[in-house]
């Protein structure tokens, strides 16, 4: 038996992977941007991945917001489409790094062995 719509909208839809504490607590939405993903979130997600077929105009309809083919015009697809950019947007990395720079092949003049330890003097005077 295929899930039906109702279904879906019967259970609260949750992202532990990228809103481990919930949509409320992530300061990324409103409270009825929160509200609108937990009700609505299961059933636009099973639309999108294709799980579920659209039934009547208003889930074309819904179908081509997901896509990004019309404009969102309620609230719950406004949530949605806002909800897909903040899961997709590109990772920041840190300030301070955690890969060495790598430096194009070209800019860099491999040292002889002759090259090494000649700029540097020697003084006794360090005493």
């Amino acid at each position: 038996m295929a899930a039906s719509k109702q279904t879906y909208l019967s259970r609260i839809y949750n992202d532990f992977k990228n809103y481990p504490y919930g949509f409320r607590r992530s300061g990324d939405f409103s409270i009825k941007e929160s509200e609108a993903l937990e009700k609505y979130g299961l059933w636009f997600d099973a639309l999108d991945k294709g799980l579920i077929e659209a039934e009547d105009d208003e889930d074309r309809r819904t179908v081509a917001v997901l896509k990004g083919i019309e404009a969102p015009e309620s609230p719950a697809e406004t949530a949605w489409v806002k909800y897909i950019k903040r899961i997709n947007r590109p990772k920041m990395g840190s300030v301070y790094g955690r890969g060495k720079i790598q430096a194009d092949d070209d800019s860099v003049e491999p040292l002889d062995d002759d090259d090494i330890g000649d700029d540097i003097e020697v003084s006794d005077n360090d005493e």
